[in-house]
């Protein structure tokens, strides 16, 4: 890509009416536009972004045998009616509206009643289970506060995975399962290290629920953290019998502010009952099925990346995040310079790596300054100056000073060791 081709541009002031971090970079930075509160375009950097995000997380689910489909978006009232979901002193930030008939459908917030009700094709015996299906889709909430940018949208991306079980016991495994392949992907995401497992309230379905919470002072939550078990807790939940019930000490707990980037929930037959999704035994006996749920926001989680490992400089992305892995600036327009930055390019794409390559006619203060705002983790430096020294500037976006690699070294592998770091 030649970021002279980028139909985004960066800005240098940040938007007057957004007030949090993430949305004041990601927009100076050309990663998204504002359409209204809480509801945001992403535009191309911020689309690789995110693909890059569900990329992750989508082999993360693969890896525990989900299986992806797509539900729909538009929502049978009937089904909604009989778990007592519809009404909205229920769930009051449904988006309700009426087909031309005149039925009354609604924009999904979550997915667990029409994926229950789409199981009784596919779910009839123990045999058939435990099952998973997950989906990457837009979800609409009505909310009431939307002034986080990404972090708390209106319209977003997110990731849900059903589980479906025999058992208490069978759905406590596909439990554990989840909540370990959720720390592979917030690590692989760079939040691994400031992301706690963090007990919640299971409300009438289980003793517990887990939230997976990022430490952030634009956060809000309050957890309570201890730092050696790496464990934390909901302050919603904490007391005495919570604090002695999962082996913690109160004098040993921290506490800080933090933003829930994904949840694990059991899901009892709280759903399955009520729309008649059951199995048969190895007796014949008939039984309703164990459910599970697992979320994760996408847009949230690129938010809080944007928030986080963001510094006064702009965004920090990860080698598997950032939209692309490098960032070639040439300085000046000396055609061997020029030719130099093409053959680099197409050599690191050849190797499978992605390249954006700033060829724009202008100077290399704003060229800095904007690769360090768009935040790609690898710097490449070419102008007349490292081609008469016979080196190539090569500097991690984190680091101050850049480092040089005369040309007869191996390039490319030392790019991606670089990025291996990462």
């Amino acid at each position: 890509m030649l970021q002279s081709q980028l139909f985004t541009k960066t800005r240098k002031e940040a938007p007057s009416d957004e007030v949090s971090k993430n949305a004041q970079l990601l927009i100076r930075a050309g990663f998204v536009h504002k359409e209204m509160a809480g509801v945001y375009t992403y535009l191309p950097l911020g689309l690789r972004v995110l693909k890059n995000i569900e990329k992750i997380i989508k082999e993360e689910m693969d890896a525990i045998g989900g299986q992806e489909l797509q539900l729909t978006a538009l929502q049978d009232k009937a089904i909604w009616e009989k778990t007592d979901r519809w009404s909205d002193d229920v769930l009051d930030v449904w988006f309700k509206t009426k087909l031309q008939g005149g039925t009354e459908v609604g924009l999904a917030t979550t997915h667990e009643e029409p994926l229950t009700r789409l199981m009784q094709n596919y779910i009839s015996s123990y045999k058939d289970l435990p099952f998973g299906a997950y989906q990457i889709q837009t979800k609409f909430r009505n909310e009431l506060r939307a002034k986080s940018g990404i972090m708390r949208g209106r319209e977003f991306l997110m990731k849900d995975l059903y589980s479906f079980c025999k058992d208490e016991k069978e759905q406590e495994e596909y439990y554990e399962k989840v909540a370990q392949s959720y720390e592979k992907i917030f690590n692989r995401i760079g939040l691994g290290d400031i992301t706690y497992k963090t007990f919640a309230s299971g409300g009438s379905f289980s003793k517990y629920s887990h939230e997976f919470q990022t430490l952030t002072e634009a956060g809000e939550d309050t957890i309570y953290i201890d730092e050696k078990k790496k464990i934390a807790v909901n302050k919603e939940v904490l007391n005495d019998e919570v604090l002695v019930d999962i082996g913690l000490k109160k004098d040993s707990l921290v506490e800080k502010k933090s933003v829930e980037v994904g949840n694990i929930f059991t899901l009892g037959t709280r759903f399955s009952e009520p729309l008649g999704l059951m199995y048969k035994d190895s007796q014949g006996k008939e039984n309703s099925v164990v459910m599970g749920s697992y979320g994760i926001g996408l847009g949230r989680v690129m938010g809080v990346v944007a928030e986080v490992l963001s510094d006064d400089a702009g965004l920090v992305w990860s080698a598997e995040t950032a939209p692309f892995q490098v960032h070639i600036v040439t300085i000046g327009d000396h055609q061997d310079v020029l030719k130099q930055a093409q053959d680099l390019k197409e050599s690191l794409e050849n190797e499978g790596l992605s390249v954006l390559w700033d060829d724009r006619d202008t100077g290399p203060g704003e060229k800095f300054a904007d690769s360090d705002l768009i935040g790609i983790p690898l710097r490449v430096v070419l102008s007349a100056k490292t081609m008469e020294s016979g080196t190539i500037e090569i500097k991690k976006r984190t680091e101050e000073k850049p480092s040089h690699i005369t040309e007869n070294e191996a390039f490319n592998g030392r790019v991606k060791e670089l990025l291996g770091e990462m």
